[in-house]
């Protein structure tokens, strides 16, 4: 064992060193602070830019004006997504697509989220909220007919709930009969597309493309895991439905319950989820969905 004295040489060559050590140190992370809190900032300069709930009216009055006349509404869900995701994990996952979106189409706006969907086929699974589809179609009208009079010439109506495709789809001719004549609603609702992308991205990272299912699998657990890595209990993340989801299978489920079909909630793997996966997973289908309001 080495010891010395306060006052021998080591000591005070010990003590010049270990403040250099410091005060470099300090140093490198108040940089690496600052380089951080301007990244930060510039984020959140720019989602003020784009959620419309974050503005003040008069900085939307003037946008529009100027041209800025496109707006996505996502419509999303809060339900069940297995053991291991919390229920906001639709309504989240639509607001962060939306503003993907918006950057890659420019000039675009996002509406406040759409957060309770049609989910009665989740009822079954404790506090899962779910609106009937009339009056999901109610919601999205006066959205539309809102964001309408305000100037916006294209709403783009954007699901990121399984349960809310087929409801746009049939009521698009209605949203647009419903808005001033010089606005255009479109929706996205190609939910196969939607999960075939999924497949693709999480094939590409880990051969595990298998795992997608479309609910509570491996591709929303690891969008969440990117979004908010403190709300996954990835220690429950296990094995879901994982048969082929023919029509059947889907009819039965809105007819009889998810839980009919998936007592756990899950269609698909959830296991196998990672942040590297769920980025990727929001930046290719936002491209995906920008190609598409184009």
């Amino acid at each position: 064992f080495y010891s010395f004295s306060v006052f021998s040489p080591d000591a005070c060559l010990f003590s010049s060193t270990a403040s250099k050590l410091s005060t470099r140190y300090t140093k490198i992370t108040a940089k690496v602070g600052m380089i951080w809190k301007n990244n930060q900032m510039g984020q959140i300069k720019q989602m003020n830019e784009i959620f419309l709930e974050r503005m003040r009216s008069p900085e939307i009055g003037t946008a529009i004006k100027s041209g800025k006349t496109t707006v996505i509404v996502p419509c999303g869900a809060v339900e069940q997504h297995g053991p291991h995701l919390p229920l906001f994990m639709d309504a989240e996952h639509g607001t962060f697509l939306g503003a993907e979106v918006a950057k890659r189409l420019g000039n675009t706006f996002v509406a406040p989220t759409i957060r309770i969907g049609c989910s009665e086929h989740h009822m079954s699974f404790p506090g899962t909220i779910s609106l009937q589809t009339t009056t999901f179609n109610a919601v999205c009208r006066d959205y539309c007919v809102s964001l309408s009079h305000h100037g916006f010439r294209k709403i783009c109506m954007l699901p990121s709930h399984g349960g809310n495709f087929k409801p746009l789809d049939h009521i698009l001719d209605e949203l647009n009969d419903a808005v001033k004549d010089d606005c255009k609603v479109v929706a996205y609702t190609n939910l196969i597309e939607l999960v075939k992308t999924w497949k693709k991205v999480v094939h590409e990272e880990n051969g595990l493309g298998n795992r997608v299912g479309g609910h509570a699998d491996i591709a929303e657990s690891s969008v969440m895991l990117f979004l908010h890595p403190e709300l996954v209990k990835k220690e429950k993340a296990e094995k879901g439905f994982t048969a082929e989801l023919n029509e059947t299978v889907i009819q039965k489920i809105i007819d009889e319950g998810f839980h009919t079909v998936t007592p756990n909630g899950i269609l698909g793997d959830a296991r196998g989820m990672s942040k590297e996966i769920g980025e990727k997973c929001l930046s290719v289908l936002a491209d995906v969905i920008a190609d598409y309001f184009k």
